[in-house]
């Protein structure tokens, strides 16, 4: 068997395992296993913090966030029944915590989390460029609602499936699909009026 043909059946094998592992996780979790609570931590940690930063705007906030999230975690894991992908459960969690968290319609967007945001330019040139991107999007994003930042947030960067992201904010997909239009056409406006501003 080739290296390659080995490899793509480990990726496969641990692909179906994932399921089976994450409600293991969850009953062991609900059981009252603190080490289950830390495994889960270690494994999804990141990808729910960074979902709770994008929709605060602030990483302060987003640490109060993720906290309570692991509360209620702990309190309702027996209810995760592997109907759905477990990653999508969770950031459903952190969604509603969130959105709770959040007092006015439009929180801005700390220079804290812009400044955190790759850069991939190498002259520069490019890097001035690339920081004059971030700072219109970071405009953008200001001026959209948490539940459109919601959504650009989960399809590009937790890259769930447009029915995923129905289920994690609890609303048709019709909605996801209007969000997720709006929020895009909202941000390529940002961008082309900023680049039309430079030519003139």
């Amino acid at each position: 068997m080739s290296a390659y043909a080995i490899s793509y059946k480990k990726t496969w094998m641990a692909a179906l395992a994932e399921p089976e592992h994450d409600i293991e996780l969850a009953r062991r979790i609900a059981s009252g296993d603190d080490s289950a609570l830390r495994e889960l931590y270690v494994a999804y940690g990141q990808r729910l913090y960074a979902y709770a930063v994008r929709l605060t705007g602030d990483v302060h906030q987003a640490e109060d966030v993720i906290q309570d999230v692991l509360v209620i975690v702990w309190r309702t894991a027996g209810r995760y029944r592997g109907d759905g992908r477990f990653i999508a459960w969770l950031l459903g969690i952190v969604h509603h915590t969130a959105l709770k968290a959040i007092r006015h319609p439009s929180i801005p967007i700390s220079d804290e989390v812009a400044d955190n945001l790759p850069a991939y330019a190498s002259s520069p040139e490019e890097q001035i460029q690339t920081k004059q991107q971030v700072a219109w999007v970071r405009s953008g994003l200001q001026n959209l609602s948490p539940e459109h930042r919601a959504v650009l947030e989960l399809v590009f960067y937790q890259e769930l499936s447009l029915e995923e992201v129905a289920r994690v904010c609890n609303c048709p997909l019709g909605t996801v699909k209007s969000r997720l239009a709006y929020a895009r056409q909202h941000l390529r406006g940002i961008l082309n009026r900023h680049k039309m501003e430079e030519w003139r």
